[in-house]
């Protein structure tokens, strides 16, 4: 399938580098130290699709020595520019040669697998972060719902995009990011937690946990179907036993 990465933008980058963790995008992280904390020892992290370095921040905000990695370059440029003092490093599509095998306690993915077309591409990518593993180490992985590119939300909309509806997993599907300043739709592949479950399997990890964050009233944001209805996925991911 043709797929456009919309993040290799050099004013989509701009726009997005400037958001933090506003609506929706709350109930991403909001969960992810507790989760992490839960299931994860030692202090080595890969934000592995570290975009613009808002989740590499995170992690060093809790304590974590971290390496973050991008194949777009407008973002990574973006992350420095933030962050001058983080390792933020640009790597070739499916390409972790950078990166040292049985070193990383925690790979944390957040939202980069949104972005990678077909189940070859995911298993590949999924078995080298596997590979990257130091004993008792923890992939976590922040993907978003199927349910995301069906309603409206507080920081995103798809009521333009109706032909989301016919789509099925591995189908390419558009959303609208209303907490940033590009009016341009995001592509996104649509992935079901069933067709995740096969691409762990095939790439040799066990599924730990799935965390579906819901959003509660008595948090300061207008919620739309957050109290409802996931917007996001968090899987912890352990090598699977021999």
């Amino acid at each position: 399938m043709g797929f456009a990465n919309t993040y290799d933008d050099h004013r989509y980058a701009a726009a997005y580098a400037l958001l933090e963790f506003p609506g929706t995008y709350y109930l991403a992280f909001r969960d992810l130290p507790s989760i992490i904390a839960a299931h994860v020892t030692g202090r080595h992290a890969l934000d592995f699709g570290c975009g613009a370095g808002r989740s590499s921040r995170l992690l060093r905000r809790h304590g974590f020595d971290v390496i973050g990695v991008d194949i777009a370059e407008p973002m990574i440029l973006r992350a420095r520019e933030a962050d001058p003092a983080g390792d933020y490093r640009l790597v070739a599509p499916g390409d972790l040669s950078q990166l040292a095998p049985r070193t990383f306690d925690l790979v944390l993915s957040a939202f980069t697998f949104d972005n990678v077309p077909t189940l070859e591409n995911k298993v590949g990518l999924f078995h080298g972060l596997g590979g990257l593993l130091a004993p008792g180490g923890r992939i976590v992985s922040l993907v978003s719902s199927p349910d995301i590119y069906l309603h409206e939300w507080a920081s995103f909309s798809t009521r333009d995009f109706p032909e989301n509806r016919c789509a099925r997993s591995g189908d390419a599907v558009k959303i609208l990011n209303t907490a940033i300043g590009d009016p341009r739709p995001c592509e996104d592949v649509l992935w079901t937690d069933e067709a995740y479950q096969e691409v762990y399997r095939r790439a040799g990890l066990a599924q730990e946990g799935a965390y579906r964050p819901l959003a509660r009233a008595d948090e300061p944001y207008e919620w739309v179907s957050e109290t409802t209805l996931a917007p996001w996925v968090i899987y912890v991911l352990a090598a699977a036993p021999a």
